[in-house]
């Protein structure tokens, strides 16, 4: 069956196919010109303020950004905290929203009613500073890792999503001698996938885009993740990322806004690049873990 629509109909839905299109052009256009200009030659870009396609392609900010190992060890810390830093905070989040999905535990609604207050308020910069540095874990990685290890906005739709599943497959397994471990790894969890790939994607981004935490708890420029070196290069214009003594008697320094663009792009392409393969699960993730508390 053939459905028509009306002409106000088939208006809005060009106005919104219009206005999405802006949109996404608004959204994308910024980083199309730092790519650009991360390409372009140091005579376009003085001919040119705004480049979205250079005419000469030139990798030679990237080559010089490369030819030490400043970016690309900041850039195996940021690996290392996102990847460790994602683990433990689905394991966490995952081993403390199972028990809170059961209505007969005990304690439940003052476990809840504290887990929503610190979604309202906190300890604050300071008080955070001096209890992890009270704890020893200055200068450690766990110093950027433990104290967000649970979200409690992520544990909250994790549990509702928890709740939603049919309480006839956990009574079942445990007629069958399963216990709570075993329930949790062979059923919840499978179960769960679209909604731990969806906050498995945001813990990562908080990961690899934190600087805050590092700068306030990584005192050695060793282990600073690319974004607080990003930092370093973009705002505070300090250079020393590249030796432009290995590059070349014909090696011309590209400029600063050049360099400034590759550092960006290079810090952000990675996390950019991992977001379709979990995009699909984004909708049917969140969506269903936030119908019902």
């Amino acid at each position: 069956m053939i459905r028509e629509y009306s002409a106000a109909s088939r208006l809005f839905t060009a106005f919104i196919y219009i206005a999405v299109g802006l949109f996404a052009l608004v959204t994308i256009i910024p980083f199309i010109h730092l790519i650009a200009a991360s390409l372009t030659t140091a005579e376009e870009l003085r001919e040119k303020s705004f480049i979205l396609f250079p005419r000469v392609i030139s990798w030679d900010s990237y080559a010089y950004i490369l030819s030490t190992n400043t970016v690309l060890r900041s850039m195996g810390v940021t690996v290392l905290i996102t990847v460790t830093g994602t683990f433990v905070n689905i394991a966490m989040t995952t081993l403390m929203a199972y028990p809170l999905a059961h209505k007969t535990l005990l304690g439940r609604d003052r476990i809840m009613l504290l887990v929503l207050f610190t979604m309202i308020f906190s300890g604050g910069m300071i008080p955070s500073f001096i209890l992890v540095k009270q704890l020893g874990m200055l200068n450690t990685y766990s110093s950027v890792i433990i104290p967000g290890a649970i979200n409690a906005f992520n544990l909250i739709v994790i549990k509702n999503f928890f709740q939603q599943l049919p309480d006839g497959l956990e009574e079942s397994a445990k007629m069958d001698g399963a216990s709570h471990p075993y329930i949790l790894a062979r059923i919840v969890i499978p179960l769960s996938l679209p909604a731990i790939a969806t906050f498995s994607l945001f813990y990562a981004v908080g990961h690899w885009n934190a600087f805050l935490a590092p700068i306030l708890y990584l005192n050695d420029p060793d282990k600073w993740p690319v974004q607080v070196l990003m930092r370093q290069i973009v705002i505070l214009s300090q250079g020393g990322v590249g030796d432009a003594t290995d590059m070349g008697p014909d090696f011309v320094l590209p400029p600063e806004q050049t360099l400034k663009s590759a550092v960006i792009v290079f810090a952000n392409l990675p996390i950019l690049l991992v977001y379709p393969f979990l995009q699909k699960h984004f909708a049917k993730g969140v969506l269903l873990g936030s119908v019902k508390g």
